[in-house]
């Protein structure tokens, strides 16, 4: 199943950024988030700091996700 990318704003360091992620990516992240306790912006914002410059946001969230549920 494809579905397209939805774009959302997101908070990183007082800064606005638009994270485009397919629905069932935002659904997962915002999942793991609650399960962590922490806003989604305070997990993205620890995404961004690790993901070096090599992968853009988006990329770096899906890892992340996918990551997070093969553990």
């Amino acid at each position: 199943m494809t579905t397209r990318p939805q774009k959302h704003s997101l908070t990183l360091h007082g800064h606005r950024t638009s994270v485009s992620l397919e629905p069932e990516f935002w659904q997962a992240f915002r999942d793991i988030a609650r399960e962590k306790d922490v806003a989604i912006n305070v997990l993205a914002a620890e995404i961004d700091q690790t993901r070096g410059t090599d992968a853009g946001l988006a990329s770096a969230i899906r890892v992340y996700v996918l990551n997070h549920y093969r553990g």
